[in-house]
């Protein structure tokens, strides 16, 4: 590899996440991938090795580098979703711990939802469980482009290669009714660090890469010319000073694509047209910008925008609808029913919604089977949602666009998050269904 290629792969970033269920290792995994890739701290080791003592253990529990609740050490399990961040001089990493446990399903779709990769982890013992097929689902409603399947405490199973192949064997197929793209598995052992950062001297019937050779080689991010452009604007800057008394110009972050200076761009969801006539990027001038900068934008026309509207190319702007059909991860205690009045966060833009209907709740240990019409979607609930909102909002399906296909579901009255949405359908198509519901004053 040239100088060159490795410098431009010390810059790149890749999110992931780890899932699977209670006790894979998930944490143990994460564990041993910082410490033996050298991204600890003395005194983070020290810490953990006081505590590992403290419970009985003669050695360090590498667990507790991510696991750093009171009540997740005292337990020996992972509750919320922990976010690390470390670096190998081939690439920067962002990483989510989520838990395993059914109950916290709602927390690893949190730490999926901006995650490039996914590591579902297995226990060789136990092989694909009920939750491991719900992390996978998860992953696929998610559209998250590279799984790692990693077979993990194959110390307990004597390193056997028909064990691990089995197990393979059954993911990969499962995924692929699901749709996910790509699958990589590694047979591990988190504990003992086998395939983790280095190669095991135990499985030398394995000779693909380690998990950290696959997270550090594994193709990120996506070409910004392969998506139409979309940029919400968060903040209109209006300086209006004797060096520039003119200026009006349209600040935020460019979600998908490209845009350059004589552009012709509609506002949305006014319909109103007009070109690029500059960009600034940190208060210099430039002719093009992609994702994920942060930009303004002039525009030739003094058009009536303000935060929460979309600029978008005219060839290509989205559909602008006041009824949207998605997929939705219910987040909270209390359920999600039919006729409730929430608010609807779609990049800058939040407003008035109402639950014209749920057609259908999806069963992730049954084959993926739909319940209809369930009334309401109970916390970690999957299923599709209808919704009617106050105002036109302009979306592209989540298929096609992860920031501009995706919103969140708020309570009106304290600002609670309820549920994740996703525009667009699922895995299957749904009831139609559309029931009829009392909106009581709120008649969009």
């Amino acid at each position: 590899m040239s100088t060159t290629t490795e410098e431009l792969a010390a810059t790149s970033l890749l999110r992931f996440a780890t899932a699977g269920s209670v006790d894979d290792g998930k944490s143990t995994l994460v564990g041993r991938l910082l410490h033996d890739s050298k991204s600890v701290l003395a005194d983070q080791l020290e810490a953990v090795e006081h505590a590992s003592r403290q419970r009985g253990q003669q050695t360090p529990d590498l667990a507790l580098l991510t696991d750093g609740l009171r009540a997740e050490r005292e337990q020996g399990i992972t509750i919320d979703v922990a976010y690390r961040y470390f670096a190998t001089p081939r690439r920067r990493f962002i990483l989510a711990d989520t838990p395993g446990h059914v109950q916290y399903t709602r927390n690893m779709v949190t730490g999926a939802s901006t995650a490039e990769l996914t590591v579902v982890l297995v226990d060789a013992r136990n092989g694909v469980v009920e939750q491991t097929r719900r992390h996978a689902a998860v992953a696929a409603l998610l559209r998250v482009p590279h799984v790692v399947l990693a077979v993990n405490k194959m110390d307990l199973v004597e390193y056997a290669e028909p064990v691990f192949a089995k197990i393979a064997e059954e993911f990969t197929a499962y995924a692929a009714e699901l749709g996910v793209p790509e699958v990589t598995a590694i047979p591990i052992s988190a504990l003992g660090g086998d395939n983790v950062v280095t190669p095991s001297a135990h499985m030398d019937w394995y000779g693909g890469p380690t998990i950290l050779e696959h997270l550090e080689t594994v193709p990120v991010g996506t070409d910004p010319t392969g998506a139409p452009a979309r940029f919400p604007v968060q903040y209109v800057i209006r300086p209006q000073t004797a060096e520039h008394p003119d200026y009006r110009g349209y600040a935020g972050q460019i979600a998908s694509g490209v845009l350059r200076v004589g552009d012709r761009v509609t506002v949305l969801p006014s319909g109103a047209t007009s070109t690029i006539t500059g960009i600034d990027v940190l208060g210099e001038p430039v002719d093009v910008a992609w994702a994920p900068q942060s930009v303004t934008v002039l525009l030739a026309d003094d058009l009536d925008i303000s935060r929460g509207d979309l600029l978008a190319p005219a060839a290509t702007a989205p559909a602008v609808t006041q009824d949207i059909t998605a997929t939705a991860c219910h987040l909270h205690e209390r359920p999600l029913r039919v006729g409730e009045r929430v608010l609807l966060k779609h990049g800058t833009r939040t407003v008035k919604a109402i639950v014209k209907g749920l057609p259908y709740r999806i069963n992730l240990t049954a084959g993926l089977s739909h319940e209809t019409e369930p009334g309401e979607l109970s916390a970690n609930d999957i299923g599709a949602v209808v919704l009617r909102t106050a105002q036109p909002l302009p979306v592209d399906a989540y298929a096609d666009s992860r920031l501009t296909g995706s919103f969140l579901l708020i309570d009106p009255a304290d600002g609670t998050t309820l549920t994740a949405g996703m525009v667009g359908e699922a895995f299957a198509a749904a009831d139609d269904t559309n029931p009829t519901v009392d909106d009581d004053g709120w008649d969009f």
